[in-house]
């Protein structure tokens, strides 16, 4: 999996190995899962749980985690998702540390994972699932050609569904 890496202006990201777990589960807050469909895990232990399951699936590239970080320093800034990677119409997700948040940070590696993805996999379209009110995603997939498919209602929140062409 070290042959997949994905960079912008400002960042790089790479698949999630076990190395990573420490330094992703110190970005993980309760302000930056308010939007996501899950909560915080509570110890490394929950969080190994987690992240046990998604190797099988980067090493088959069925499904990414990517591990973002910023290129001057090298510090972690959160996980790019691209989900069910080989259907054809895949599904985007993205969550950065807080401290990350306001920076262009989200829609620049949306962007590079867009272009990754439509050079190296059949893309259809993307799928971005996001909460109605998180603006700051919503703006991201508008500014990729997002447009509005679905409407879900989740436990935690409302949410729209994108469909962003491929590139």
């Amino acid at each position: 999996m070290s042959d997949i890496e994905i960079s912008s202006a400002r960042t790089i990201a790479r698949p999630f190995t076990p190395h990573d777990a420490a330094e992703v589960l110190s970005c993980i807050s309760g302000e930056i899962t308010r939007f996501m469909a899950w909560e915080p895990p509570a110890s490394m232990a929950d969080f190994a749980e987690v992240w046990r399951d998604w190797l099988p699936a980067i090493e088959e590239r069925s499904d990414l985690h990517l591990v973002a970080r910023d290129k001057s320093e090298g510090h972690c800034l959160g996980i790019v998702g691209l989900h069910a990677l080989k259907s054809g119409t895949p599904e985007l997700g993205i969550w950065l540390r807080y401290d990350a948040h306001g920076m262009g940070l989200g829609r620049e590696l949306i962007g590079a994972a867009i272009a990754w993805a439509s050079k190296n996999v059949r893309i259809e379209y993307f799928e971005y699932p996001v909460a109605e009110e998180n603006i700051a995603c919503r703006q991201i997939a508008e500014a990729y050609g997002g447009q509005i498919m679905e409407r879900r209602i989740n436990p935690k929140y409302r949410s729209v569904v994108y469909h962003i062409p491929s590139v």
